[in-house]
């Protein structure tokens, strides 16, 4: 992922006001965020810590999507769950179903959509065998490329962020 300016993350969320956009705080290591490791920015605000942002690559530029992420709850370690982005299995608290507000009057009106996510937002390192699940699970072997497997999780991220837009 090319690297960012904060003022170009802030001006690129499609489903918040402007005023939203400035309080979001920055992942606390912004200035060392390993851009060349990651295919799109993702963190959970420092300040509130049930609101998590997405920004991806886009065709016209980056789209920011701010999410809404449940209260933690016990985890079950039996149950595993896999990320729709990166397609990594974890254990139960691995996965988190993010929320997002659509875009627009169908986002004031209470309108969203969902989809379930690395609960650290931390697919890119996944992908590339830089961060591990916490707890081993099988691990399914893939044929794909990691190029492939970039793309992929990219694809996976736009259908969701085309979704907030809709």
């Amino acid at each position: 992922m090319e690297p960012l300016s904060e003022k170009a993350i802030r001006s690129s969320f499609v489903n918040c006001s402007k005023g939203e956009a400035v309080r979001i705080r920055l992942p606390r290591d912004f200035a060392a965020t390993p851009w060349a490791d990651l295919d799109f920015l993702g963190w959970t605000d420092p300040g509130a810590p049930l609101r998590a942002l997405l920004v991806v690559p886009g065709d016209d530029g980056p789209v920011g999507v701010l999410l809404r992420r449940p209260e933690a709850r016990r985890a079950d370690a039996v149950r595993s769950s896999m990320c729709r982005v990166c397609l990594t299995s974890h254990a139960s608290s691995g996965v988190t179903l993010f929320v997002a507000p659509l875009a627009g009057a169908a986002g004031r009106r209470g309108n969203s959509v969902g989809d379930y996510l690395c609960s650290d937002l931390a697919c890119s390192l996944y992908l590339r065998g830089k961060r591990q699940p916490k707890m081993r699970l099988i691990r399914h072997e893939e044929t794909l490329t990691l190029d492939e497997r970039i793309e992929r999780a990219l694809t996976n991220l736009r259908t969701f962020t085309r979704r907030v837009v809709a």
